[in-house]
Formats: C-alpha cells, structure tokens, sequence
C-alpha cells in the first residue's frame, strides 16, 4: 500500500514494484482515471483513522509505504496549518490505523521523513548522521521531525515495525515545480521554445545541497523494507543521499550547458527563503553498512533526464 500515489515518489516506486511483480494498492486525494491499470487505486481518499483500518483489514498489505503529505519546504512558510495537517495528522492517522488493525504485528511501515529534520547544523556537523541533533528551522521540518518521533513512540510502545527514512534533496523526471532543478529546467526549455526571454529568475545560487535522483531514493526504500531483519534493527532511522555537496550554481550552469541558448541569470527576491542554509550534506554511512544501498545515477544523467522531460511536455 502506498499513501499519495500519484505524487513524485509515488509514481517512480509504481514503476518499480510492478516489474519487481508486486501487487499494489494506492491512495490518492484526487483522481486519477489514466494513472497505472495495474495499480488498484483509491481515488478521493479522506485520510482518517476508520477510512486506513478498512482498508488495512480488507486488503492486508505486508508493506505500507507513507507517501503522503506537503512537501514543499516554500509552501510551508505560506501554508504551515496545512503542512501539520498533511504531515503529522495524516500519520497519527495511518499509525493508530497499524496499530488497531489485524495486521498490527504483521506489517511493515516505512515513514518519510526529510533532511529538514536537522534544520541548521553547523558546519563541523557535516556530513550529517542519524543521531544528529535536530533543529528545524521551518514548518516543513519541524513537520516531519514530529512524524520521526511518532515513528519512534508507536515503534516502542506498540512494538509497530516502522521504519523512518530522511531523504535529502531527490531530483528527476515528473517532480512538480517550485523545486530547483525543475524550476531552471523549465525555464532553459521556454527559452529555447520562443516562449520567455533569455533570462533565468533564480534565488540563492551559493546554497550547497545534497542531491540524489529518485530512482536511487526509490531502490532504498525497496531494499529497506524487503531486508527480513530491517525492522529488528535499533536504529530504525536511514538517510538517503548520496553524500557529496553541490552549489545550487553549478547545477544551474550544467542545465544551461544543456542547451544550445545564450542565457542571463538573474536574482529574484520572492525566490530567496525566509532563512536558508549553507550548506546541507548528509552521511549515507550507516543505509550502506545495514542495507547495503548506495546511489547508482549521476547528477548529469539526473539532470539529462529532467530537461529531456520538459521538452517532452512543452
């Protein structure tokens, strides 16, 4: 079973499953009449406690994927009562749901977190490990450093075999907008369409972030709940990045390189954060050593990929 199927991660674990011969079921707010055949989809879902344990119970899924939520770290300053409602609500929902099902000791739930958890660590932190502190410092982190908590009290209390991942910055084909590499790849592609002037609207371009293509962020959350022991483990937390720094610059610049136009960068003030941080790189030392995973996709192919889509679509 996997909350908010249709989005960005959703679909690119759809894939997946289904050649690995998977039976997935998936819930969706809105519908969806030319999403995948194979998927038995749950459109117009109302994310409530009767609503999950009916479906727990009648369906019986071995592995639950929390996808659900805001994700939107801009649209968390704007609409943060939503963010908490999406995010923390939505999963006291699904894990009181676990926790009163048939299934309650039978099933796998993985957790989706976010490297905003650590909100602002300081520069003698990097890379950032599991047990760093955590301080948000926005609405979507503080979000989703509450659902690692509630990950923590129902796998303690009740003994539900939950796991908690912390994504950093995953990128790749069929992202929405309001993400960087979605944001400048749009733009190059409207520039060489005829469809905007050769400029680009940019914020912070000096940030550093820990970028990692979906595709891997995907395969980890696989091998992460297909591994027999994986739940038994005591540090049920993972980050999922791929360990290495890039200023948001050079991801810019590899995007123009990919395309034939000459084109102006620009600084845009509604672009820039309300607070931002230097610099943001995550350790995957500990997913490695346990699961097994690393990140396989290069930044170029990701950004390749992601530019070829936007001439697809425009």
């Amino acid at each position: 079973l996997i909350t908010g199927i249709t989005g960005f991660v959703g679909r690119h674990l759809t894939k997946r499953l289904l050649q690995d011969g998977v039976e997935v079921w998936g819930t969706t707010r809105g519908i969806y009449p030319n999403f995948n055949s194979n998927v038995h989809l749950i459109e117009r879902f109302n994310f409530n406690l009767q609503s999950i344990l009916e479906i727990l119970n009648n369906i019986r899924p071995d592995h639950i994927y929390h996808l659900a939520g805001q994700s939107n770290v801009k649209n968390s300053w704007l609409n943060p009562f939503e963010t908490f409602e999406a995010n923390v609500l939505a999963t006291i929902h699904l894990l009181e749901a676990v926790r009163l099902s048939e299934i309650a000791q039978k099933v796998k739930v993985l957790t989706v977190g976010s490297s905003e958890e650590y909100g602002r660590v300081q520069i003698s932190e990097m890379p950032i490990k599991e047990d760093t502190e955590l301080r948000p410092i926005s609405p979507y982190g503080i979000s989703k450093a509450t659902i690692s908590m509630l990950a923590r009290q129902y796998r303690e209390t009740y003994k539900i075999n939950v796991v908690h991942v912390r994504p950093f910055n995953h990128i790749g084909p069929g992202q929405s907008l309001g993400f960087v590499t979605q944001d400048f790849a749009k733009q190059i592609v409207e520039i060489e369409k005829g469809l905007a002037d050769p400029i680009i609207y940019v914020g912070n371009l000096d940030a550093k972030r820990d970028f990692i293509d979906v595709r891997d962020v995907v395969d980890a959350y696989i091998m992460i709940m297909t591994k027999s022991d994986i739940c038994e483990y005591p540090g049920f937390i993972f980050n999922v990045c791929s360990a290495k720094p890039t200023q948001i610059k050079d991801i810019l610049y590899l995007l123009i390189d990919l395309s034939s136009k000459q084109i102006d960068v620009k600084i845009s003030q509604h672009k820039l954060r309300p607070i931002d941080v230097e610099i943001y790189v995550g350790s995957n030392e500990l997913i490695r050593k346990v699961i097994g995973w690393e990140p396989k996709i290069p930044l170029d192919q990701s950004l390749q990929d992601i530019i070829s889509e936007w001439r697809n679509r425009l």
